[in-house]
């Protein structure tokens, strides 16, 4: 069996390589020029099926006008943006199907939730089969 020698410019590669590698999963802090330090960290995409709480939102929302594929609304505050999670049975994931959601279930939560959206928020909707269609991020 013959070795290959490593050269002086793989090693350095392979340790940029390894050094970015623990970086990524060490949810370490990043610090992004116009917007301060923010967390590395997994998302909490929601799946599934929506609990009661979610559901009875989803229902006030239908009461408003509001999308009758939706069977479940939740939101929380996450740092003082809140986190939207959807549940919808419409599996269409098109983008003019997206905005109406979106401006609908936003408003709905605005309008009715008193839920500040001037810093932005985070939205999920989950489709019929409980997997992600969307993520949409407007934080400032």
């Amino acid at each position: 069996m013959t070795r290959i020698p490593l050269k002086p410019f793989m090693t350095s590669a392979l340790l940029a390589l390894a050094a970015t590698g623990v970086l990524a999963l060490s949810g370490c802090t990043v610090f992004q020029k116009d917007r301060g330090p923010i967390q590395a960290a997994p998302t909490n995409t929601p799946t599934g099926t929506p609990a009661a709480a979610e559901t009875a939102l989803a229902e006030r929302y239908h009461r408003s006008g509001g999308a009758p594929e939706v069977y479940g609304i939740q939101y929380r505050s996450d740092s003082g943006t809140p986190v939207i999670n959807v549940w919808t049975r419409n599996p269409d994931d098109s983008s003019p199907t997206f905005e109406s959601l979106r401006n609908g279930v936003t408003g709905f939560l605005a309008r009715e939730e008193h839920v500040s959206l001037a810093k932005g928020y985070q939205l999920y909707i989950v489709g019929p089969t409980g997997a992600l269609q969307h993520r949409w991020d407007t934080r400032l």
